[in-house]
């Protein structure tokens, strides 16, 4: 019995440090007008990044070689602030790319990056209204924990 592979499809989705080659398509990456409230351009991710170099992580997400988000992960096991030792400080996937997997994938991508480094959880902060991205977290498993800094939920994700 022969298997044909060509209507399979294979998807290639990756994380990608950035680079003078691809930082301006990251900076391009815009969520639907309705989310814009709820997460920073990508610039200011950037910027962010740049001051806290060390333990930020910031990451495009490619599909083949297609920029379709970002994600910043940020590690720092010794911070004094628990919600910061290791988690996600933004998740930018772009509008016209959105509700293909994408986001779940650069959850379990920096799940695995805290993996790797010896953490046990994940954390990350939400704002709540229409729109906003509690859903998302609360469905790939991600729990309240009953903090709330800066007006924003703390939520945790045990690896």
């Amino acid at each position: 019995m022969s298997v044909c592979l060509a209507s399979v499809p294979i998807v290639t989705l990756r994380l990608a440090e950035l680079t003078p080659d691809n930082v301006q398509a990251a900076c391009g990456i815009e969520v639907k007008p309705e989310q814009r409230r709820f997460v920073a351009p990508v610039a200011e991710s950037l910027a962010e990044a740049y001051v806290h170099y060390g333990t930020a992580w910031p990451r495009l997400i490619l599909d083949d070689d297609r920029v379709v988000g970002f994600v910043m992960g940020n590690f720092d096991p010794d911070n004094e602030i628990d919600a910061f030792r290791a988690g996600i400080w933004r998740l930018s996937i772009a509008a016209g790319e959105q509700g293909r997997e994408y986001g779940r994938f650069a959850v379990e991508a920096i799940g695995a990056e805290a993996r790797r480094r010896g953490q046990k959880r994940i954390t990350v902060l939400w704002l709540q209204g229409d729109g906003g991205p509690e859903g998302f977290y609360l469905r790939l498993g991600f729990t309240p924990t009953g903090e709330v800094m800066g007006g924003e939920i703390v939520g945790e994700l045990i690896l």
